[in-house]
């Protein structure tokens, strides 16, 4: 058992959970072995723990320190993976702890949060059987590409649930609106011939970025009329274009990956798929939509009595919105009201020197068992 929240998050750390899709660059991926970790920490302060495996390797982790027998429930919920290590400057998994910070793959993103979870129910173990609130803690696998551990979960267990803390770094805010995704690859096809004779093809990249071009121009402009006063607008990202195989030949396939970010006012209107669907077909553009994943915002009212009891929990912890998606969304979606927060700062998540500072972590961990303290008024 670690002695504090900061030789705990040091331990999580050293315990690689990369999530094996987009570009991993490391052969320690998955997310068992950490949540084999965290179900003996559990166990050790009274918690029933369940495994249960979205993919194969790739567990959600269960923690109920209460029986399901009716009383109100509610989730602590940061997820086990982490994004990739390709081009870290410092140890992804050494869990350093120097200038007053833990460095490493996930100190920010998302054990830090996990950590100070983790500590206020240790805090907080003697009473965790009785409280008039159950409280329950679940590790959501594959967070950082498509989601599945919080879908599979909301649909399988969410309805005893009537509120759920996300771990994200929001610096301790009360993050209760985010942005919705849509990720959708397009796709422009035409002939192949020799490049010395480009007229007897037909170039598909040419015919995918003069689409593009248009897209960002007419959609661009449309997405901005969305708007959130939290969130701000709407907004479109071409993130990554490929195409063609040589120089000497005109290609005859090419494919661009999109983000559109969806506020609540998009979501209502149809979502942001219909959007470019409808965007395609009005400006007559030679692209297929082949690939579309999207994920929804979320809104969870300020009035909640449990946001306000978190807010109650320290002068000066305040609520906000972010342009970025989480595991609340889904959460949120499937019928459970929810919020991020956590310590650290996003601006730290996914860098090359990845790290939270250890008072924000201490901090965290204070405001989170004095909220779990708080549920037995």
């Amino acid at each position: 058992m670690s002695q504090d929240v900061i030789a705990l998050l040091q331990q999580l750390v050293r315990i690689p959970s990369v999530n094996p899709d987009n570009a991993p660059g490391t052969d320690l991926t998955g997310e068992h072995t950490l949540a084999v970790f965290l179900a003996g920490w559990l166990e050790s302060i009274g918690a029933e723990v369940s495994l249960e495996e979205i993919k194969p390797g790739r567990p959600n982790l269960i923690a109920r320190f209460a029986p399901l027998d009716g009383r109100p429930r509610i989730l602590l919920g940061p997820h086990l993976d982490t994004v990739g290590i390709a081009g870290m400057t410092i140890e992804p998994f050494g869990g350093a702890l120097r200038d007053g910070k833990v460095w490493g793959r996930g100190a920010c993103d998302t054990k830090g949060p996990m950590a100070a979870m983790l500590w206020a129910l240790h805090e907080n173990r003697d009473r965790l059987a009785d409280l008039p609130v159950a409280v329950d803690f679940v590790a959501f696998m594959g967070e950082e590409s498509g989601q599945w551990g919080s879908k599979d979960f909301v649909k399988r267990h969410g309805g005893p649930f009537s509120f759920a803390l996300v771990g994200e770094p929001t610096s301790m805010q009360v993050v209760h609106a985010t942005k919705g995704s849509l990720w959708a690859t397009l796709r422009a096809t035409g002939k192949a011939a020799h490049s010395s004779q480009p007229e007897r093809g037909e170039n598909a990249i040419l015919k995918l970025t003069r689409a593009l071009d248009r897209i960002d121009c007419h959609l661009g402009a449309e997405l901005a009329t969305f708007t959130h006063p939290l969130l701000g607008h709407s907004t479109l990202n071409i993130g990554l274009i490929r195409g063609g195989s040589r120089p000497n030949i005109v290609p005859d396939l090419a494919e661009a990956e999109i983000d559109i970010r969806v506020t609540p006012s998009l979501a209502a209107a149809g979502g942001a798929l219909k959007l470019i669907q409808e965007t395609l077909a009005f400006h007559d553009l030679p692209l297929e939509i082949v690939r579309s994943n999207e994920n929804p915002p979320m809104e969870t009212s300020p009035e909640h009595p449990l946001i306000r009891a978190l807010l109650a929990t320290r002068p000066g912890t305040s609520l906000a919105g972010a342009p970025w998606f989480s595991d609340a969304a889904h959460l949120s979606n499937g019928g459970i009201p929810s919020i991020c927060i956590g310590p650290g700062s996003i601006d730290q998540a996914h860098t090359a020197d990845e790290f939270i500072e250890t008072a924000a972590l201490q901090q965290g961990a204070e405001l989170l068992t004095r909220f779990i303290g708080g549920l037995a008024k």
